[in-house]
């Protein structure tokens, strides 16, 4: 199993060496950390815990003209490559289809425990301290405005308008990252989440309050 990682920890390397900060390879080191600490409790199997952690953000759709199916089927061809077996292949490759935010508005056709690890860690990497430098970074790579009062957050109910959506990044934590708490799935990540959580809304304290000149 330590073969199997140590190579795919290099694979994700490579890949996304040039990639945005905020889903870098620190972004998935983090992630992976993350889902061995809810894996301690959960108990799901860890190899497919660990690829699925490392693999997720191999080919963001965001970064790659909305390509939903380049992700999944660049860490199939690699885990082939490097003789994982089929089954944990599969599991592997659902979870990468199925984990993502915006895929929860169409209700996933795909769940196991090992999503719910792999997805917890991710969401937990999306809120708190980390998960508002990481809006900040992707909301300058989008040349956002920070906040507009006159811009007021929707509730999104479809993969396409929270896809396309060009809202003020401030906007962005209505609209998903004060959503996330309630949509852990895993006892730990809830655990985890709430403190992070909490984090949030204090930090919008103070942006309002250093908005208005106070």
């Amino acid at each position: 199993m330590q073969d199997y990682i140590e190579k795919t920890i290099d694979f994700v390397k490579k890949t996304l060496e040039n990639a945005e900060s905020g889903h870098d390879w620190f972004h998935i080191e983090r992630v992976y950390k993350t889902a061995l600490t809810i894996n301690q409790f959960e108990k799901g199997d860890e190899l497919v815990v660990i690829l699925a952690a490392l693999l997720h953000d191999i080919a963001d759709p965001k970064f790659n003209n909305g390509d939903e199916e380049l992700g999944p089927n660049l860490a199939e061809k690699f885990l082939i490559s490097i003789g994982v077996n089929a089954e944990t292949i599969s599991q592997v490759k659902l979870i990468i289809q199925h984990m993502s935010f915006k895929n929860s508005f169409d209700g996933s056709a795909f769940s196991s425990k090992e999503m719910h690890i792999v997805q917890d860690a991710d969401r937990l990497d999306a809120i708190g301290a980390i998960g508002i430098a990481r809006a900040f970074t992707y909301g300058g790579f989008k040349n956002r405005v920070l906040y507009d009062p006159l811009i007021k957050p929707v509730q999104h109910t479809s993969k396409e308008t929270y896809k396309n959506t060009t809202a003020p990044t401030i906007n962005h934590f209505y609209e998903k990252l004060l959503l996330l708490k309630d949509s852990m799935n895993t006892q730990k990540g809830r655990e985890m989440a709430l403190d992070r959580h909490n984090f949030m809304l204090k930090f919008l304290d103070q942006f309002y309050m250093e908005w208005e000149g106070k």
